[in-house]
């Protein structure tokens, strides 16, 4: 009877040791090095018609490489191909991430059903039953999604050869095993083959296979860092369980850009596309209120519009308290002591308290203005024109500084009916005709004058 062989590894970098250790000389983390059964054994490479075996690849001029467009699949999500870059890359694998409950079952599920070609979704987790009735929740039946529960990889493998699908979908990689380790699903041994074997599927047969990732509690996806250098794209879900927005957000993408962002309403239908998010993340109150300003941000190609609401109240103990919801709270910190050595208002003994409407979080430095606004607003309790609306960056000298893309934010500002815009007069503004008042600024004691008399 053959040996055990075991080995050691890692569980946040994938570092392999000959021995246990208490700390990771690679990532330097405590108590992460883990014991897993390995078995090497020469592997049956993943083969669809048998002309792989004994090939060996032979260096080639980079000038005599021929190349061809090939179309990328359109899903019938437009949020989903504007992430991408445009739509799935045949033989690519695409790994999806996010919290438990946030949706990433729902939303690869209902790409399944809705796509215009044979697609094979493959379930770890749940039962046929289980997927059928969440399926019919979501949207009619589909000629072209088959549902296939087996975490087995070689099974696997099996069925995709007899029915030859353009897009697989697993969900998730976590619940997958290989007869090729021994280990426990959802090991990093296990993470790692199985992940190779499905990168050999796509790239030999260019089916682009769909991946769902478990993240741990630091919001990182599970298993060892390789797997995210494996992928060729890496898409985060992410959103606020108590609300309805869900962001879609490109974290790595091998094909396209990673600034782009979907955004979805999740409903009790599924999930919706939110194709003018700005309209829905601004409030409709009309009785206006101290403390609100209106910010135009920019996530990617887009620009939304969304409203900073700020609180300053005197503090109650004798530490004032901080708290941001969505904004970053160093600069938030840093705003503040801006605030009151340039513009002279007496914040340190206050409480503050920041909120981006929407459960949406937003870190394009352009919110500034709108920030310091409310802020402002709040603590003399003076209201801010809702026709106003604000973009520029803050300095620590209390200089306005200039941001990018200012005439696509001038144009969304106009088209939402916004009748003035704040902005730094050293923007280079080329947008000509407009309706809505430019008002430039340099520093901050400008901004009090014109907002707050």
């Amino acid at each position: 009877m053959a040996k055990t062989k075991t080995a050691f590894y890692c569980q946040n970098c994938g570092t392999s040791f000959s021995k246990w250790q208490g700390q990771c000389t690679s990532c330097h983390n405590w108590n992460t090095i883990v014991e897993e059964i390995i078995q090497k054994e020469e592997k049956k490479s993943w083969d669809i018609s048998g002309s792989t075996k004994n090939r060996t690849a032979k260096p080639t001029k980079i000038s005599e490489i021929e190349t061809s467009q090939e179309a990328r699949l359109k899903t019938t999500s437009n949020e989903f191909n504007r992430v991408l870059g445009g739509g799935i890359v045949p033989g690519s694998l695409v790994l999806l991430g996010g919290e438990p409950g946030i949706g990433k079952s729902t939303l690869l599920l209902q790409l399944a059903l809705r796509l215009p070609f044979k697609t094979l979704y493959v379930s770890g987790e749940e039962s046929m039953q289980q997927i059928k009735m969440r399926a019919e929740r979501i949207t009619r039946n589909s000629d072209l999604c088959y549902i296939l529960t087996e975490t087995k990889t070689q099974n696997i493998f099996k069925q995709i050869e007899v029915m030859t699908p353009d897009i697989v979908v697993i969900d998730s990689i976590q619940t997958l095993h290989t007869d090729f380790v021994e280990s426990s699903a959802g090991s990093i041994s296990q993470i790692r083959e199985c992940t190779s074997e499905l990168i050999k599927f796509a790239k030999e047969t260019s089916t682009p296979v769909l991946l769902i990732g478990h993240i741990t509690k630091d919001g990182h996806i599970a298993g060892p860092k390789i797997l995210e250098h494996m992928v060729d794209t890496v898409l985060q879900f992410e959103g606020d369980r108590n609300h309805i927005f869900r962001i879609l957000r490109s974290l790595k993408n091998r094909f396209g850009s990673t600034n782009e962002i979907g955004i979805f309403e999740m409903l009790g239908n599924g999930l919706r596309e939110v194709n003018n998010p700005s309209e829905i993340l601004l409030s409709k109150n009309t009785e206006q209120l101290s403390g609100n300003a209106i910010a135009v941000s920019l996530e990617g190609m887009r620009t939304l519009l969304v409203e900073i609401q700020a609180l300053v109240s005197t503090a109650v103990y004798g530490t004032p308290q901080r708290s941001s919801t969505g904004y970053n709270a160093k600069r938030l910190n840093m705003l503040l002591a801006v605030l009151e050595k340039r513009a002279g208002f007496r914040l340190g003994a206050k409480d503050v308290f920041l909120n981006i409407t929407g459960g949406i979080s937003v870190d394009d430095p352009a919110i500034d203005l709108a920030v310091i606004a409310a802020i402002m607003s709040s603590n003399e309790d003076i209201v801010i024109d809702k026709d106003i609306c604000l973009a520029g960056e803050v300095g620590l000298s209390g200089e306005i500084r200039p941001v990018n893309k200012i005439d696509q934010r001038i144009l969304e500002a106009e088209k939402l009916g916004f009748r003035k815009i704040l902005l730094s007069k050293h923007n280079k503004i080329a947008v000509k005709n407009t309706n809505i008042k430019l008002i430039l600024v340099s520093k901050i004691e400008d901004v009090v004058s014109e907002l707050l008399g």
